[in-house]
């Protein structure tokens, strides 16, 4: 059989957000970028609001919002830059947010996430790293469903991780009841599950026009890190076997704006981009490409189903 052909963009490790959509006009859509107030998802909120379209900021950390929307205003002269609440560990939060939302939604960007905590539990007994992770991107997703499908073209961005190279889903104990947690094995699990989410999605609502994507956006300092020290990273990347390179938060939010509005990508779905350009397979020792494991249909099938369950429970 052969290999499929992997798409390339003219965007590399080190392109920048506003540089990936120089003269593209977003005028008249609108994004929701979840986490928005930090990290990468501010810089991913500034491109896409420099390119005139209306961003919505969803944060738990309303003052933050906030004061970053009016950073984002005054550096991209959009006065359309929002502020919403939304805590992705807690469902009634979600649902509030997606009642909320009129009219149609162009881009999601699921952004926000939580990286290596310690063991921490949602009310429901949940993991918090898959919790927040999947399962509130998830809720956020399905709920959001009508927007998105009024947009005829939208497209959602789950924002991954090389660290979904440390673990596939564990089904028989995903959240870690039976079996001692590690927080990169919990983070790793949670960032496989993006990858799943985005080929599903793409294969569910491919009739409603949606297309989703994933992507690891690079080694970049920001607010993810609060649960780790230096040496832990260091020692991490040093247990992997491989080294990554840093990135700007503006290099880090590159390849989700492009996933987001580039018309580069413009019906592309179910596939894991890292550096502006879709991934290949893994390779062992490496810290790049994608694991045949986050690719997987069947997975991905039962990872929808199962979360579901989880979400009607």
């Amino acid at each position: 059989m052969t290999a499929p052909t992997l798409i390339t963009t003219p965007f590399s490790f080190s392109s920048t957000a506003a540089e990936v959509l120089a003269g593209v006009d977003l005028g008249g859509r609108r994004a929701v970028v979840t986490g928005g107030a930090s990290g990468i998802g501010i810089e991913t909120a500034r491109a896409l609001a420099g390119a005139g379209a209306e961003v919505t900021l969803a944060v738990r950390d309303a003052a933050a919002g906030r004061r970053t929307a009016r950073d984002i205003i005054a550096t991209t002269g959009n006065p359309k830059v929002l502020v919403a609440p939304l805590d992705l560990a807690d469902r009634a939060s979600i649902a509030a947010f997606a009642r909320s939302w009129s009219g149609p939604l162009h881009m999601l960007v699921n952004n926000a996430g939580v990286m290596a905590s310690p063991e921490t539990r949602t009310r429901e007994g949940w993991e918090l790293q898959f919790a927040t992770n999947h399962l509130g991107h998830f809720a956020l997703a399905n709920g959001l469903l009508g927007p998105l499908a009024a947009a005829g073209d939208a497209r959602i961005v789950a924002v991954s991780s090389s660290a979904h190279l440390r673990s596939p889903m564990m089904f028989s104990d995903i959240h870690f009841r039976d079996r001692h947690y590690e927080p990169w094995a919990a983070y790793g699990q949670s960032k496989t599950a993006n990858v799943l989410f985005a080929l599903e999605a793409s294969v569910r609502w491919a009739a409603a026009g949606i297309t989703a994507n994933a992507l690891m956006p690079g080694a970049i300092m920001t607010n993810l890190q609060r649960h780790v020290s230096a040496a832990e990273m260091a020692r991490a990347r040093s247990q992997a076997g491989a080294v990554l390179r840093r990135k700007t938060p503006e290099q880090g939010a590159a390849t989700s704006v492009l996933l987001a509005a580039s018309p580069l990508l413009g019906g592309v779905a179910g596939r894991y981009f890292e550096d502006c350009n879709e991934a290949g397979p893994n390779e062992p020792g490496t810290l790049t490409g994608v694991a045949d494991y986050a690719l997987d249909p069947q997975a991905a099938e039962r990872l929808w189903r199962v979360s579901e369950e989880m979400l009607r429970a």
